[in-house]
């Protein structure tokens, strides 16, 4: 049977309805409210589209990082906090230098950090991991097909830099240069960098350090806002264990 639209029903019909929904108001009685809002599993809600930024950061972060490293994680609560303060607010989070020996986990815990970073779902997930040495080949003469000032413009644009082994390269007026030009860019538009070193930013007794492998106007830049985590313990890759 088909439904009988209200017009066809009569006056009195009409009246009686009309005249139900006035006492229903006249009792107090109102619509109650509509919960319409999106769910967490709908799009519209903020925790479905994070979860949606996240599922692509990290597949960028599994194509970026070595197969070394695709199990990384930040364990290191400094990590972790640098990190979390990237997804936040990478404006204001500055920059982080992992110091240490050889093999105590300062690639594995950059990687890690890179990680973490993506698992929060960040608006801007756009990165490059690269080590010193290659960078300095990418930047010398005839070192790549775009040319020294444009593929230090890429470094210097990137929004999250990882720079691994720094201070590792032999020193000279050319390193020193492109490494400050690179540090001090990005210092100044304030993007966050993760660096890594087998050298202290600075030693006591004249002891190599990084202001001896790099200059002092450098550490000067990284001393203002970059955080210095430690890392100890004996060669993870000997069967050690790191800190």
């Amino acid at each position: 049977m088909e439904p009988t639209p209200v017009g066809q029903l009569g006056p009195s019909a009409l009246a009686n309805i009309m005249g139900g929904i006035r006492q229903k108001q006249e009792q107090g009685v109102t619509p109650g409210p509509i919960d319409d809002q999106p769910t967490p599993d709908e799009p519209g809600h903020p925790e479905y589209h994070r979860r949606r930024r996240a599922e692509w950061a990290l597949g960028r972060w599994q194509t970026a990082t070595p197969p070394r490293y695709r199990q990384a994680d930040a364990t290191h609560p400094d990590v972790q906090a640098w990190a979390d303060d990237v997804a936040t607010d990478p404006d204001t989070a500055g920059s982080l230098l992992l110091t240490g020996t050889t093999g105590t986990g300062k690639t594995y815990q950059a990687y890690g950090a890179l990680r973490r970073i993506a698992a929060a779902g960040p608006r801007v997930y756009e990165i490059r991991a690269t080590t010193a040495a290659d960078m300095y080949g990418l930047l010398r003469p005839k070192g790549s097909e775009r040319g020294t000032e444009e593929e230090l413009r890429r470094l210097v644009k990137v929004p999250l830099l990882v720079l691994d082994d720094l201070g590792s390269a032999k020193a000279s007026e050319w390193t020193e240069e492109v490494t400050y030009r690179l540090i001090n860019e990005r210092y100044n538009a304030c993007r966050p960098t993760l660096y890594t070193s087998n050298l202290p930013a600075r030693a006591a007794n004249g002891a190599p350090d990084l202001t001896s492998a790099l200059g002092e106007r450098i550490v000067s830049r990284l001393s203002e806002d970059t955080r210095v985590v430690a890392m100890t313990g004996t060669d993870r890759r000997r069967g050690g264990h790191a800190a």
